[in-house]
């Protein structure tokens, strides 16, 4: 047997395909040897452990504040003030719920988001969610780009050789063959995402601004801020840019490449957090910093490096240029973390090697997609009179417009016994998670209805709410029926064989009590390789719905196509 076929000696076979996915955890921040298997019981003990483990979690949330965070933020900011801090209170939750499903998938699986939606749903399916994946991921490193230029074209540093050298940077430090200078490398730069703090700090926005926002909600859909459709499109960029879909394919692989396991789960859900906690705190310091920048401005939002402008006419040149730095490291982090997704996903379904622990000449072909996305963002990028600012925005809508399917599949896939087996979704994690879809569905309808009647009301608004409520109820409660017509056929099976067990000689009775440790099972539990799994049928109600929200989806996305045409053409 291969590496990959045991993880350590006696234990069962696993899924991972890559064989330098199983091994030492070699963080940024320290090392725990694959048969380190011994209780931490000391503070000590325990940090060691967190520092060796902190990356993923916090990797792709500092990544998420991007340059299109950047963009979308700053817009809010601008035109809306701080009326919209309320929508990342509401975002916290659904960050952790969604990104801790992904880190349990890859930590018991050891297979990618892509090849896991591909193998349990069929190519029908899949491809749909893969397409979805690559072709949004392309855009995304795009507008990555257009963050390097805005922010370099603000310091005064030439658009092409701030773009082949940012390329280069990017690219080299993939290239490296070391999964520990990789990280080590991208957490220097999620410690300069910690410079909006200061910029908070220098523009000084109002307390009492800032606290109502956070806990006012409010949609200012006003005529002189472009009506309820252009607050709808911001408040689904906002979701947009902040759950995008390929953070769940980049949390998933890179815990994988990282060789954690279930015995590490409580760890990466600390390392997730505090990934949580610098993102919100960002995004709200860029918020209000931009919101005081502007109050008074009636400036019309255009880009990032207008964003730096602004600040700088208010709170100084020292302002705007940290700002502008700050856009700099946040899309240079975007570029790496979205391009991986993508070279991370292709190498899991295509069965290449796709590791960070490989040099170049091991993993050839995960090494040249990574590079060719990143050399044609940059040459889109130079192309002369191209939109960018609205570029961007468009981005982070897509991505709130797609993001239903992306969760719908999430949710599937963790209610999976033969995936998850002992760690699938609780009923509380089913029952929040199909809340947040139904609220992404919501949203997306919402904004299809402003962009088809720009004059829409904010009555109207609130009735379409009010009738997806009706509908999420109707089916949650259909749902919830169902569940528990399984639990009762289970719990008869069990039943059933609890009886035969009863009967069973002393020797039986042993296993039975060996079986009983769930922890140490829960712990050492490891996805079958995807050969051995049980191949699950979708039909019926879920067939259907599956279709109508594909088909309602790519009806969405048509129409936030129509209503960025019409903004670029000024109408």
């Amino acid at each position: 047997m291969t590496a990959v076929d045991l993880e350590v000696a006696g234990t069962a076979r696993s899924a991972v395909l890559d064989e330098a996915h199983v091994g030492d955890i070699r963080g940024a921040l320290g090392t725990i040897s694959l048969d380190d298997h011994a209780a931490r019981t000391t503070l000590s003990a325990k940090m060691k452990t967190l520092l060796a483990v902190v990356g993923p979690g916090l990797i792709v949330m500092i990544g998420d504040n991007d340059a299109g965070a950047f963009s979308t933020y700053g817009q809010a900011g601008q035109v809306y003030g701080t009326k919209l801090l309320w929508t990342l209170i509401l975002l916290i939750p659904v960050l952790y719920v969604n990104q801790e499903m992904v880190l349990r998938l890859g930590a018991v699986t050891g297979v990618g988001h892509a090849r896991l939606i591909l193998s349990r749903f069929g190519k029908f399916w899949g491809t749909f969610e893969v397409v979805d994946l690559f072709l949004l991921n392309g855009l995304t490193i795009v507008t990555e780009f257009i963050g390097i230029t805005l922010a370099a074209g603000y310091l005064g540093v030439p658009k092409i050789l701030a773009v082949v050298f940012a390329a280069g940077i990017i690219i080299a430090t993939a290239f490296t063959g070391s999964f520990r200078a990789f990280e080590r490398i991208a957490m220097c730069f999620c410690v300069g995402s910690l410079l909006l703090i200061p910029l908070y700090v220098m523009a000084h926005p109002a307390a009492s601004s800032m606290a109502a926002g956070f806990t006012t909600p409010d949609l200012p859909g006003g005529a002189a801020t472009g009506g309820m459709a252009a607050v709808m499109l911001l408040v689904i960029g906002i979701v947009g840019t902040t759950i995008a879909p390929w953070q769940l394919f980049f949390q998933q692989s890179y815990v994988i490449d990282k060789r954690i396991t279930p015995r590490f789960m409580r760890y990466e859900k600390t390392d997730l957090w505090i990934g949580i906690v610098i993102v919100v705190v960002g995004a709200a310091a860029l918020m209000g910093t931009t919101a005081v920048a502007f109050a008074h401005s009636g400036a019309q939002f255009t880009d990032s490096a207008g964003l730096a402008r602004g600040i700088a006419a208010y709170a100084g040149h020292a302002a705007g240029a940290l700002f502008a730095v700050a856009l700099l490291d946040a899309s240079v982090i975007g570029a790496f973390a979205v391009s991986l997704s993508s070279a991370y996903a292709i190498g899991d379904v295509l069965g290449m090697k796709h590791s960070l622990h490989r040099g170049v000449g091991q993993a050839k072909g995960f090494y040249a997609l990574y590079a060719a996305l990143i050399c044609a963002a940059a040459v889109i990028v130079l192309i002369p009179g191209s939109p960018l600012g609205l570029f961007t925005e468009g981005v982070q809508v897509l991505a709130g417009v797609l993001l239903p399917a992306a969760t719908v599949f999430l949710l599937m896939l963790c209610n999976d016994r033969a995936v998850l087996g002992p760690w699938v979704n609780t009923a509380k994690t089913n029952a929040f998670t199909g809340a947040v879809i139904a609220v992404l569905i919501t949203l997306s309808m919402v904004l299809t209805a402003s962009v088809m009647f720009p004059a829409i009301t904010a009555g109207a608004i609130f009735a379409i709410m009010g009738a997806c409520a009706a509908v999420a109820v109707l089916i949650g409660g259909f749902a919830l029926a169902s569940a528990r017509r399984s639990a009762r056929t289970a719990a008869l099976a069990e039943a059933a064989v609890m009886t035969e067990v009863a009967e069973m000689t002393e020797v039986a009775e042993a296993a039975e009590v060996t079986a009983a440790a769930d922890p140490v099972d829960k712990l050492s539990w490891r996805m079958p390789p995807l050969s051995e799994l049980p191949t699950p049928v979708i039909r019926g109600a879920r067939r259907v719905g599956l279709l109508g929200l594909r088909g309602y989806l790519a009806l969405a996305m048509v129409m936030v196509i129509v209503k960025i045409v019409e903004t670029a053409l000024g109408h």
